[in-house]
């Protein structure tokens, strides 16, 4: 088979392939299938097709490969067909089997006299040399099928010439498809044929053909779709050497679709001067465009303005024909594949590059002719809330900007009203933009909000959105249009949300100067909202900055103000302010009883912002008690409230679904905590990726190769705190798995000085870091010591004893000033437990504590802690508490599918026989799962984890944790080992493939 030799790797379309793999072992098995691929151009089915007749190549299948060609009318006669005997005659192995079906090789002198001609010497006449013809074709490939296992692809049907489509009716329907196997070693044909779905309109010949062979028991249809977002983002990371900016990238990503040519070719045009779609790929859009008639073009263009959808009546109203020539229009517009019928009576361009094409062609009269009619007909219709964004579109293309900003602030007031703050922030961005460029009576409608508020608004806007430094680039631009005469309250307002502001971008010292400001420009006596407010905003601040005086001070006095002005959210504000800092903080009785009274002050007040940071707070005061389960019904309440008032890109909902997924993480739910981390993929803000980040401490404990990657990913770009804490740990603890005690400590050094505050606050999660790292430097200290190199286990030594400090520090202390709870302190138990390892060696009763430690409810790390123990007391001699504590680590680590602790685990068991004795015969086999009865018959074979897993369709790393299992089962050391034990002993499964 000739094949496209492709430049990247391939990506995507596991499904299928396994579906089409499927099809070739039948075949194999003696079962003749046949599977129709559906797509769209550009799709990737001549990369399915390639990537399959590799594999199948790979496997001694003979793959043979017919092209269809667009030659307009005059087609070549069963063209795919003689391409593939040409390849056939080309190779000596099939000489004999061609030879002996001479009318079918008469087919290789191609053109239209390939078939004899009626009546002609030898020949049968008429449609009996055709149908001798088809027969022997049959019978070629059912011999060729005897000789080896054989793979027919055809692509491009819907160029197939009349007669191609005739013989392929044949071999599907009556040929070899239908004929039993004959003698031989019992392989059939699989055939797979490809064509495109968009260019089959309602006459076109091939529709026919394909609705008789779906009927077929033995034929199928594949439809390929688009690929997914993540997989075209992967596509063109791998096209690219150079690192693409996100923006270009998820630009790309949204315009083509998940179509592969179109995101190919919209890359190769990136950094051109034109912002539309490149000249070669609108020439080929425009291809079907220009074969429409005038009138259904002259429809096309005006839907093309109206955008990617259009309502019939409005394109009705805007195109101006008569109804029956816009319906005939329509029909070929529909037939040709380039718009859709919706249910709702309404139409869509079927990809919206077409729908770019066409509208870039436009002359720029016309454009703006076109969008000036819509708003037009837009402004006629009412419902001026839902019309508004479009209004304001189309004003803006007809250059009447007046219209555009009034529509503008329309779209805003509906987005938000429909809690939908990032559309609200594209608005209001939108009428700032127009702002010098609209005359100022038409800024002095009634009701017409001042420049300074208009920023402030955008600014909410930004924050709900989680556009962080957004939000503070938009408050710093209204601080800057504050002058002299700006009223006082709206100047502090300002100087408040600023503060707020850069508190969610981290920046702590400047958030505390202007909360400060803003609580000096007001009077406090008496009291007003602004102040109560700009002193709930301080308080936050100080505490930020471990002022925690200033913080209770303020909070008491303003929760005061508040009640005295019946200010309900801002009491509610002030009460979560208080749990924090007041007394036990926000896990004691007290504090929980404080944050109960706020959350229902706020849901009273209708504040959807403060009743979830009163929720997300009894989330964390619960996690931080150690009551894990407790912890998720109010993160669920909290998410389900920010999903009603459209605010899950919010500071606090990122948060909560942050701590949602570590909680599953610590409960070891971890197969519920990928599958949440996958749904909430499309709802991350740019700066909430972190929130995620739990899904990589599973990848990692389960060995997945790309987490590294992905962690370094989330120090990208500007500095985000939560992001650099995933990624601190996650990159620390990778080093301690590679055995990398120099990295594992720098990673711990650089992470902590990252997350340290203004004020010098080490981050609580000092302590986890440590205890991670340290694991590292004992290991490197006792291998040096055992290596008799004392220098460097006291320098190893010394590393461990500075590190514990801080360490210790962090958790008696907190970061909120009160000390840590029961997870800081099982992993303080667990640094002193490394340390000492560093210094003096394993501690059994430092370990003891430690698994202690984590009974509060961690399964993987006390079952890291366990490994650690038994190590320790195999070190001592007590080689069955040893035996106990390994045993408790390897289930866990079997229940929860962590492979690289299974297999350290194993080798500790290996290394120190800690396992009981391989039963004899039979009896082996009883203690094996029927999977791993299947695992051990393809390990026996010589089968790779890769190769079993393909076999079994399981993943590779599945099998991986199968194959440990056995090999702890049977006592043996090593694959071979394992599989001379299971010949030995009788312990292998009778194959499937046997007859009993």
């Amino acid at each position: 088979m000739s094949q496209t030799v492709f430049a990247t790797p391939f990506i995507g379309r596991e499904e299928e392939l396994a579906r089409l793999s499927g099809v070739l072992e039948r075949a194999r098995g003696g079962e003749a299938r046949a599977v129709l691929i559906a797509g769209d151009a550009g799709v990737g089915k001549t990369r399915v097709l390639d990537e399959i007749a590799a594999r199948a190549a790979r496997s001694g299948t003979t793959v043979l490969t017919g092209h269809c060609v667009d030659l307009g009318d005059v087609g070549l006669p069963y063209l795919p067909f003689t391409e593939i005997l040409g390849r056939l005659a080309a190779d000596e192995r099939f000489t004999a089997v061609l030879d002996a079906h001479p009318l079918v090789g008469r087919l290789l002198g191609a053109g239209t006299d390939a078939v004899p001609a009626p009546g002609a010497a030898g020949t049968p006449s008429g449609g009996e040399g055709r149908l001798r013809l088809f027969e022997g074709m049959a019978a070629l490939l059912a011999d060729l099928s005897d000789v080896t296992p054989l793979l027919l692809v055809l692509e491009d049907l819907h160029w197939a010439d009349q007669s191609s489509r005739d013989l392929l009716r044949f071999l599907l329907s009556r040929g070899f498809l239908q004929r039993p196997a004959g003698d031989g070693p019992g392989h059939r044909p699989a055939v797979l044929a490809s064509y495109r779905a968009d260019d089959l309109h309602r006459r076109h010949p091939l529709r026919p053909l394909l609705a008789e062979l779906v009927r077929l028991p033995a034929v199928d249809r594949l439809e390929l779709r688009p690929l997914a977002d993540a997989e075209v983002t992967r596509l063109l990371r791998a096209l690219e050497d150079r690192p693409l900016p996100d923006a270009t990238v998820h630009r790309i990503v949204e315009r083509a679709e998940g179509n592969a040519f179109y995101a190919e070719e919209l890359l190769a045009a990136t950094g051109s001067e034109t912002g539309g779609v490149p000249s070669g790929l609108a020439d080929l859009l425009l291809i079907r465009v220009e074969q429409l008639p005038e009138t259904a073009q002259q429809v096309l263009r005006t839907a093309a303005v109206a955008g990617r959808r259009v309502d019939h009546d409005l394109l009705r109203d805007a195109v101006g024909l008569p109804e029956d020539e816009l319906e005939a229009a329509l029909r070929e517009a529909v037939g040709r594949q380039l718009l859709v019928a919706g249910a709702d009576g309404g139409y869509a361009f079927r990809h919206a590059l077409a729908r770019e094409a066409v509208y870039a062609d436009l002359l720029p009269g016309e454009r703006s002719r076109l969008h000036g009619a819509f708003a037009a007909l837009l402004a006629a219709r009412g419902r001026r809330g839902e019309t508004a964004a479009e209004r304001a579109h189309h004003y803006r293309a007809s250059h009447d900007l007046g219209e555009a900003l009034a529509a503008s602030l329309e779209a805003a007031d509906h987005a938000q009203r429909v809690g939908a703050p990032a559309e609200e922030l594209r608005h209001l961005e939108a009428v700032l933009d127009l702002w010098e460029s609209v005359p100022a009576t038409a800024l002095a409608r009634d009701g017409s909000p001042d420049r300074v508020t208009l920023m402030l608004r955008a600014s909410a806007a930004a924050a709900h959105a989680g556009e962080a430094h957004r939000a503070v680039s938009l408050t710093r631009a209204a601080l800057a249009g504050v002058g002299q005469d700006t009223d006082p309250e709206l100047a502090a307002r300002v100087r408040y949300t600023l503060a707020g502001n850069l508190m969610g971008v981290d920046s702590l010292t400047a958030a505390f100067a202007y909360s400060s400001e803003a609580l000096a420009m007001i009077p406090a006596e008496p009291p007003s909202p602004t102040w109560v407010w700009a002193a709930a905003t301080h308080v936050l601040a100080a505490r930020q900055v471990g002022d925690f005086a200033t913080a209770l001070r303020v909070a008491r006095r303003a929760l005061r103000a508040a009640e005295r002005l019946d200010l309900t959210d801002a009491r509610a504000d002030l009460l979560i302010s208080l749990a924090n800092v007041e007394g036990g903080g926000r896990g004691s009785e007290e504090g929980r009883a404080r944050l109960k009274e706020a959350r229902e002050l706020a849901r009273r007040g209708g504040n959807a912002p403060v009743e979830m940071r009163a929720l997300f707070s009894l989330a964390m005061g619960a996690y931080e008690a150690g009551e894990l389960e407790e912890c998720l019904p109010w993160l669920a309440e909290g998410l389900d409230r920010a999903r009603r008032a459209g605010l899950l890109s919010s500071p606090y909902p990122t948060e909560m679904r942050y701590l949602q997924l570590l909680v599953l993480y610590t409960l070891g739910r971890w197969d519920e905590c990928l599958r949440s981390a996958a749904a909430d993929l499309p709802v991350q803000p740019a700066s909430g990726g972190y929130a995620v980040g739990p899904a990589l401490y599973v990848g990692l404990a389960r060995g997945e190769t790309r987490v590294v990657e992905r962690a370094r990913a989330l120090l990208e770009g500007r500095f985000d705190w939560m992001a650099t804490l995933v990624a601190g740990i996650t990159l620390t603890d990778a080093a301690v798995w590679s055995g990398d005690a120099e990295a594992a400590v720098a990673r711990l050094r650089s992470s902590v000085e990252a997350l340290t505050d203004d004020a010098g606050t080490l981050p609580d999660a000092t302590v986890r870091l440590t205890a991670l790292a340290l694991a590292a430097v004992a290991d490197a200290a006792e291998g040096a010591r055992r290596a008799g190199d004392e220098a460097t286990a006291g320098r190893w030594s010394a590393v461990a004893t500075e590190l514990l400090e801080p360490a210790r520090a962090a958790t008696l202390r907190g970061a909120a000033g009160v000390p840590q709870g029961p997870e800081g302190h099982a992993w303080l138990a667990r640094a002193e437990a490394e340390g000492k390892w560093a210094t003096v060696g394993p501690d059994p009763a430092a370990w003891e504590r430690t698994v202690t430690a984590f009974g509060y409810g961690d399964p993987y790390e006390l079952a890291r802690c366990r490994l650690r123990y038994a190590h320790a007391l195999l070190a001592a001699g007590r080689r069955e508490d040893a035996a106990a504590q390994a045993r408790a680590a390897r289930e866990t680590a079997v229940r929860l599918g962590a492979g690289p602790l299974l297999e350290r685990t194993d080798a500790l068991i290996r290394r120190g026989r800690l396992a009981d004795p391989a039963p004899a015969g039979r009896a082996g086999a009883a203690a094996l799962t029927a999977r791993e009865q299947d695992v051990l018959r393809l390990l026996a074979l010589g089968r790779s984890n890769r190769q079993i897993g393909e076999e079994l369709f399981i993943s590779g790393k599945t099998a991986s944790v199968h194959v440990s299992n056995i090999l702890a089962k049977l006592g043996a050391a090593s694959r071979t080992e394992a599989a001379a034990m299971a010949h030995r002993n009788h312990l292998l499964p009778p194959d499937p493939d046997t007859p009993v």
